[in-house]
């Protein structure tokens, strides 16, 4: 009964549906690739038409006729420490579901640089391969959005325009400032007075959004902030060598708030150096809250990237550029969580 009832549905016609509505062939073809068009009743009732008959149109011809493949192009990024990794991965996974659901699919392909990335999508271009991208990892002066921007080609980035000179387009973002600032007012909230910050070099637009967080807080708290942050290169021993610089001052901080997990780790490791004890002596906050994160002892306390809730707006702003409506440049701030661990 289950497979007769799917031989059915797919037999749905276009012409069907049109008629099940009241409407003409076209309407229904609008409600499908250019909703924009309709009038609010119209495109509601073309709807209704379309879930109740349960039609679905066929991705081969449609791709033939409208020149379209369907397909989204993603680069995929070097494998970095393993650790912050994981928050891409978790992103990609979102992703594809979130195309998914829009009738798209992912075609991923590796680059190195952002120069072999640019080279990437000239040649999926030139083949016709992909309809649109999803750019990650922006950064101050990032010559892809130039490039595809320049050619008037439909994408989104995760992570926003970092520079006044970086071009203007469409982006989700995780707000990191307001995921450290709500690490500090936690620690705070625990009795800590002197909070340290341990985060990646000045000029990194993700890095300084995070220490402008923890600036922010400690400052509206009325609480030092002079030689209370150091900045290194991302990763677990340069996060150890920055955590204990910190806990050697003379007057060391008792809560550490990181730019990352993999710095977190590090701190976590400096306290330990010292024979003394996160969570009680000191407290250490991560950042991403990878799997890490919770399998370790003590858990690690982290702000979360809601990154399936990036990946959804991100495909939601694709396919409003994808109908061929004048989309004007926009930007959506996501605010993350903090997970409360014992490392706090």
């Amino acid at each position: 009964m289950a497979v007769k009832a799917t031989v059915q549905r797919q037999q749905v016609t276009l012409e069907a549906v049109a008629r099940h509505a009241h409407v003409s062939r076209q309407t229904i073809s609008n409600a499908l690739n250019a909703p924009h068009r309709l009038a609010p009743d119209t495109l509601a009732r073309a709807k209704r038409a379309i879930d109740t008959l349960g039609y679905r149109p066929n991705q081969a011809a449609r791709s033939l006729r409208t020149q379209s493949s369907q397909l989204i192009g993603f680069r995929i990024e070097p494998d970095r420490d393993g650790i912050n990794g994981a928050v891409l991965d978790r992103f990609l996974h979102a992703l594809c579901e979130a195309a998914r659901l829009e009738d798209y699919h992912l075609l991923l392909f590796t680059a190195t640089d952002d120069a072999s990335e640019i080279g990437g999508y000239d040649e999926l271009l030139r083949e016709r391969a992909v309809d649109a991208f999803v750019l990650s990892s922006t950064h101050l002066g990032d010559a892809r959005t130039r490039w595809l921007a320049d050619r008037s080609l439909p994408f989104v980035t995760f992570g926003r325009p970092w520079g006044e000179q970086d071009h203007r387009h469409a982006w989700v973002d995780v707000d990191g400032a307001a995921g450290t600032e709500a690490a500090v007012e936690h620690v705070i909230r625990h009795g800590h007075r002197r909070v340290a910050f341990v985060g990646w070099p000045p000029g990194s637009g993700v890095g300084d959004d995070r220490h402008a967080g923890w600036l922010r807080a400690v400052l509206a708290h009325g609480l030092a902030q002079r030689g209370l942050a150091v900045r290194g290169e991302d990763g677990i021993e340069s996060g150890r060598t920055l955590a204990a610089s910190l806990l050697g001052l003379e007057q060391p901080p008792s809560a550490l708030v990181c730019a990352s997990d993999s710095l977190a780790l590090g701190a976590l490791r400096a306290v330990a150096d010292r024979g003394l004890v996160a969570g009680r002596d000191v407290a250490v906050v991560g950042f991403d809250d990878t799997p890490v994160a919770m399998a370790m002892e003590p858990g690690l306390t982290s702000v979360r990237q809601p990154v399936e809730k990036a990946a959804s707006a991100i495909v939601r702003l694709l396919a409003e550029r994808l109908t061929g409506a004048h989309v004007p440049p926009a930007g959506e701030l996501i605010i993350p969580t903090l997970i409360e661990r014992s490392s706090s």
